[in-house]
């Protein structure tokens, strides 16, 4: 069975509570019978986020604002906080969008982590408004044109596979 195997909550506060009571991510994992690198994910969410944020794992997504990111991001570009502490101080609950985050401010700045809009972009799909009669005609031209080309080169793929395939007479 491929890809990512899903835990319910008990699973992680258990984790969470394993932790508290000063058990290591090695005896955690053990003790759960599960990846020690989940368990490491987990309980940096549970320290920088806490108990409520990693409760709500996977049933909600928090939209930060630009400033946030731009200030966790720099904290730890700039500054030589660890991503954990950064997470921590701004409330940053998914290290995986962390360090998506900190990839492309890297790679293309901060205007890298503005917001982009979602959604099918304005002016895609049919043309809006009316058209007219020229241009109704021109593409139905195109239309035969492109329709009238297929064909052609449909009779000579068959023209060229009869001769191929006729039989030879016998001399």
């Amino acid at each position: 069975m491929a890809g990512n195997v899903l835990y319910d909550v008990g699973v992680r506060l258990r984790a969470a509570e394993l932790y508290d009571e000063g058990h290591g991510r090695a005896a955690i994992a053990a003790l759960l019978g599960m990846p020690e690198e989940t368990v490491r994910k987990w309980l940096d969410i549970y320290r920088s986020a806490g108990i409520e944020v990693l409760a709500m794992m996977g049933k909600k997504r928090t939209a930060y604002s630009l400033e946030t990111k731009l200030a966790a991001v720099r904290a730890v570009v700039d500054e030589g906080m660890t991503k954990p502490e950064a997470m921590a101080k701004f409330g940053i609950a998914s290290p995986s969008s962390f360090k998506k985050w900190l990839k492309a401010y890297r790679e293309e700045g901060p205007e890298a982590l503005r917001p982009k809009p979602r959604g099918r972009p304005r002016g895609s799909g049919s043309p809006s408004g009316e058209t007219t009669r020229e241009q109704e005609l021109e593409r139905r031209i195109k239309r035969l044109e492109a329709e009238n080309a297929y064909l052609k080169k449909s009779i000579a793929l068959k023209a060229e596979k009869r001769s191929r395939t006729a039989r030879r007479p016998r001399s």
